[in-house]
């Protein structure tokens, strides 16, 4: 697994690592890209694991228009680590962009389990294939008019 860590950044900061459950039933790491847009493959669960547990945090998936994804998630932590899967009721769309983010639930901050604060963390992700056209609309035929 790939994992998020900036460069100089302090000891402290908990690094992520992500996984895809592809549509064949595997499960694959993703190699995140840190300035770029990641390449994922079209999935409907995301698999997040943090270095450490973390307190007063959450995990959201946004789409392109800033909309949060609708999912099942499910939390497990031990104390060395956050394990969090999300389940899609749709799979993400080939072609489309979403937002994975990493904030606070409730203030400003969320911290690891030793206290140490950490920043809020967004990873532009970029599911590959073509974006499917949306099928046109069919155009009604004119209703009668009663007089």
């Amino acid at each position: 697994m790939t994992s998020v860590e900036d460069a100089g950044a302090p000891a402290a900061r908990v690094s992520l690592s992500i996984r895809e459950r592809l549509l064949d039933g595997g499960l694959e790491p993703i190699e995140i890209q840190p300035n770029a847009r990641t390449p994922i493959e079209p999935t409907q669960q995301l698999e997040v694991s943090t270095t450490a547990p973390l307190v007063n945090y959450r995990i959201r998936v946004f789409d392109e228009a800033d909309r949060a994804m609708i999912s099942d998630d499910v939390a497990e932590s031990s104390d060395e680590h956050l394990d969090y899967r999300i389940y899609f009721h749709e799979p993400l769309k080939p072609g489309h962009r979403y937002t994975l983010v990493l904030d606070a639930q409730s203030g400003s901050a969320f911290s690891d389990q030793r206290g140490n604060e950490q920043t809020e963390r967004r990873l532009e992700l970029q599911v590959a294939g073509e974006r499917q056209k949306l099928p046109a609309k069919k155009s009604s035929a004119k209703k009668k008019r009663r007089r």
